[in-house]
């Protein structure tokens, strides 16, 4: 999710949910600890709970992001072993670290000595020919006997030679299976699915089956609102707070305060195109965003004005 998940992304998906533990886009661990970029680590305290995700693969500079990320306040750090990018590859790290699993082990331990937050990896079933049926339960065996406890697995080989990053996305088939007999292998792993899950229900009889956790991505990102507004309801049996309307109301002084530090409305608006989706009114509130915050001077009015748009043509969540 990286250029996704940002923080004006998170603060927006964080109105929609109460509950839902969040993930920031991935940052290196050497653009924390040779660059310096602790901007990178910035989010709001109304975020919470939020996991930053990581990627790197030396143990004494993970260890020294993961007390940075500790240090910022986050509630989770999250080792990113499914990114299939070739700019990752090229870095040693992502999903190419599927064929490394006792560097991985080595890594993620000294994350969980650096640092007193929970410690956690992200991971595919394996890469280019790799049989997962041998590489995942190997790669899970050496990250528990490291001290991990949670996994999140994404259903999906990463292809790193021959497929683009969106095509590693689509092309190679889920197995969801495995993930379920990895859990049934390591009873004592959180284990999280993670890979093509599009509603609340898919990800329901995930957990009905005994998995412990859903990572959802696009479809959260895409449509907000279906996937988030109920999932305080209906995943964590919470009281549903708000609807699509109010936390868009309620992004307006967010978005004052941006522009306020020198920021563009476009930045924040961007994460907001699909709140309304498949709803009368979405097509004008896409539109009037799209258009209108890249224009100088564009401020909160324009949302209000797009807003007004979905509530005249009854627009209801």
């Amino acid at each position: 999710m990286m250029d996704w998940t940002d923080r004006h992304c998170r603060y927006l998906h964080r109105l929609l949910s109460r509950q839902a533990l969040l993930y920031t886009e991935m940052v290196t661990a050497p653009a924390l600890v040779r660059g310096g970029a602790l901007h990178l680590l910035e989010h709001s305290p109304q975020e919470h709970p939020v996991a930053l995700q990581i990627g790197g693969s030396d143990p004494h500079e993970l260890a020294q992001a993961a007390r940075l990320g500790q240090q910022a306040g986050y509630d989770e750090i999250n080792l990113n072993c499914g990114c299939p990018s070739d700019r990752v590859q090229s870095g040693t790290f992502g999903a190419v670290l599927m064929k490394s699993p006792d560097l991985v082990a080595d890594c993620m331990a000294a994350m969980i000595a650096a640092c007193d937050v929970e410690v956690t990896v992200k991971c595919r079933i394996g890469v280019d020919d790799q049989d997962p049926e041998i590489v995942l339960p190997a790669f899970l065996r050496a990250v528990s006997e490291a001290g991990v406890r949670r996994v999140s697995i994404h259903a999906r080989k990463a292809w790193l030679q021959g497929l683009s990053p969106k095509e590693n996305r689509d092309i190679p088939p889920l197995d969801y299976g495995i993930v379920q007999r990895m859990k049934a292998e390591f009873p004592h792993l959180h284990v999280s699915v993670n890979g093509g899950i599009a509603s609340l229900d898919q990800a329901k009889a995930f957990l009905a089956a005994g998995l412990d956790g859903v990572m959802v991505g696009r479809a959260a990102y895409h449509n907000p609102a279906d996937i988030l507004l109920a999932a305080d309801r209906e995943i964590f049996g919470a009281d549903q707070a708000t609807t699509a309307e109010a936390a868009a109301r309620a992004m307006l002084p967010y978005i004052e305060a941006h522009l306020e530090q020198g920021g563009r409305l476009q930045q924040v608006t961007r994460h907001m195109l699909g709140l309304f989706a498949g709803r009368p009114g979405a097509r004008a509130w896409r539109r009037m965003l799209s258009e209108g915050a890249v224009k100088p001077g564009a401020g909160p009015e324009l949302v209000e004005a797009a807003l007004a748009e979905v509530e005249g043509a009854g627009a209801t969540v």
